[in-house]
């Protein structure tokens, strides 16, 4: 035992270590007993489960999105941005695909690990244009962990390291324990110009320096300890592991595939592009007439005018890719309510929803928020509160009273507790009435014929046809439930797909070929998404009793395929008595022939 790290630590020792840790922290609230430290007699003996977890195959990312797909998906929710939306799909993209490229390729090349380059990127945009919801859709789109932190918290605290490794702790914990996921991640850090220096030596600037380089290893690779030295309960997970399999775990996470994104409004930087242009003589001058003139020359941003800004030079060698936000105008806030995937209108559809209310804007109402959200210079983020301070009394008043529609008009806009009163006073105003259901119909005809337009795009995306039937069940589904188009479509997809895969089954099981019928298909999506049960529980479910009437008939005239139609899902007994009846005099007519 003279090795100091293989020494066994003392039950008590540890104990009034930790109490005293956490007495520190949070007074004498906490008390920690730590019952049982020492390892098993046996400790080389691992258990059953232990083998199984440790001998459990790694898996890989699995990646097969274009460029082309995944613009076309952001297209779907973010207003204007394209060319934003353009080099963050394509870049994150190839990210993706080059990482499963090398991961099928490993150890074919020798010297594949040398002068690997990160696609890491920089976003740059005024407050409240999407950066951070852009982010949030694609790793959700990709299936990846996502973890957002802030920079100015860095700083502020004055760590150097601690808080930019915790970024990467928290993929593990996102990623629900899983390492070889986590490290597929994106890491997004928000606010980083507040991170810039001002080129003093002075002050918050030593701090901001030494955070740039801080990050400088995990943007590029380094190895992350999961377990931090001052924090218990690493160390306590440490102990038990010890305890048991009387080994020392090191669990680390490789930063070499994680993304990392920064975003930031970089104030004043487009005028240090401004100057940097001009000084060159290729200065725009009079020629630009964009009304976001900024965006105009931060597109032409260098890395000299970020090092210019504050930033070492290393840390901008790691961020090669440059994304520019423009400025939202009023027609696009109005552009962002309008669009049915629009998380602000659908959030307080379900707000109501959950009161049992149903509510309808017009887009005169909608135009009138546009204007009032513009009016507070912060973006679309001037739209959640613009539509909060409209409903907020109608939220509370009416769960109250018996009224379960409400549409929003441009006069409930602008004087919205004069318009409550007169609802309160005749809820069921024959024009009031008329309005809804005249909104309602028309939401779901412009749904439909939207998705129609684009069902092309939509069967190359999912790989598969959607009849009309099926499109008007995704709008119907769409306005009743408040779901954005993607999310329905991935739910029809995946309960078509379960209906095939019940097929399959079905037939290894009995050597008969079930098909079920496009009305078929739509009866039994609308039941397992309205019970939110999977496709094969409601196929199983409704033809329970088809198994033993099918091989009779089988095995009576040899018929092995069958179309399943909507009246068989609507009424089963009734279709296999029919189905029964048909073999049966199929077969008499046969045996009658045999014997003419």
């Amino acid at each position: 035992m003279k090795d100091s790290d293989s020494k066994i630590p003392d039950q008590k020792e540890l104990e009034k270590e930790l109490n005293e840790y956490l007495g520190k922290k949070y007074g004498d609230r906490i008390r920690l007993v730590v019952p049982m430290l020492f390892p098993k007699p046996h400790a080389e003996e691992v258990s059953k489960e232990e083998k199984e977890t440790g001998e459990k195959k790694k898996h890989h990312i699995q990646f097969d999105l274009k460029p082309e797909e995944l613009e076309a998906f952001l297209n779907d929710y973010i207003i204007r941005q394209e060319e934003a939306k353009e080099i963050l799909a394509t870049k994150i993209c190839t990210h993706f695909n080059r990482i499963q490229f090398t991961e099928q390729r490993k150890g074919k090349t020798r010297y594949e690990g040398v002068g690997h380059i990160k696609n890491n990127i920089l976003m740059v945009g005024p407050t409240g244009v999407g950066k951070t919801y852009l982010i949030k859709l694609i790793a959700k789109k990709i299936g990846v962990p996502f973890v957002k932190g802030d920079a100015t918290k860095f700083s502020e605290t004055g760590y150097v390291g601690g808080d930019v490794e915790d970024l990467v702790r928290d993929l593990v914990y996102e990623a629900d324990g899983d390492i070889e996921m986590a490290q597929y991640g994106i890491i997004y850090i928000d606010e980083i110009d507040k991170i810039a220096s001002s080129n003093h030596t002075i002050g918050p600037d030593v701090s901001r320096t030494g955070v740039q380089r801080a990050l400088l290893k995990p943007m590029e690779e380094t190895e992350v300890d999961l377990k931090v030295p001052h924090d218990p309960i690493s160390q306590l997970e440490a102990i038990e592991h010890y305890r048991k399999t009387g080994k020392k775990e090191k669990r680390t996470i490789n930063t070499k595939h994680i993304l990392f994104i920064m975003s930031g409004a970089f104030n004043g930087l487009e005028e240090m592009v401004k100057k940097r242009l001009n000084q060159e003589g290729i200065g725009f001058r009079a020629e630009i007439r964009s009304k976001d003139e900024r965006a105009e020359y931060l597109k032409q941003v260098k890395a000299e005018d970020l090092i210019a800004f504050g930033f070492e030079s290393e840390f901008i060698g790691r961020l090669p890719v440059t994304a520019v936000f423009e400025r939202l105008e009023i027609e696009d806030l109005f552009a962002i309510l309008k669009n049915p995937n629009n998380p602000i209108i659908l959030g307080k559809k379900k707000d109501f929803k959950s009161y049992g209310i149903d509510i309808q804007f017009e887009e005169a109402a909608l135009y009138e928020l546009a204007v009032k959200a513009y009016e507070e210079k912060t973006g679309a983020r001037g739209l959640v509160s613009a539509v909060e301070k409209v409903l907020l009394k109608f939220e509370k008043r009416l769960p109250s009273t018996g009224i379960k529609q409400l549409v929003v008009t441009r006069e409930v806009v602008r004087h919205p507790e004069q318009e409550l009163e007169q609802l309160l006073e005749d809820p069921m105003h024959p024009e009031r009435v008329a309005r809804f259901e005249r909104l309602f119909s028309q939401e779901r005809l412009e749904l439909k014929e939207s998705i129609l337009r684009r069902e092309g795009e939509f069967r190359r995306r999912y790989g598969i046809a959607f009849p009309e039937s099926r499109i008007n069940l995704i709008a119907r589904r769409m306005v009743d439930k408040g779901y954005d188009v993607n999310t329905v479509f991935e739910e029809v997809v995946e309960v078509q797909r379960q209906v095939e895969e019940f097929e399959k089954e079905f037939q290894q099981r009995n050597g008969v070929r079930l098909q079920f019928d496009s009305e078929a298909i739509d009866r039994i999506t609308d039941m397992a998404l309205e019970e939110d049960m999977k496709g094969q529980v409601i196929c199983s479910r409704l033809l329970k009793d088809y198994e033993h009437g099918i091989k009779l008939i089988r095995d009576r005239v040899g018929r092995r395929e069958f179309v399943i139609t909507k009246e068989a899902i609507d009424d089963p007994e009734e279709y296999l008595n029919r189905i029964i009846q048909e073999a049966y005099s199929q077969r008499f007519e046969l045996e009658a022939e045999g014997k003419g």
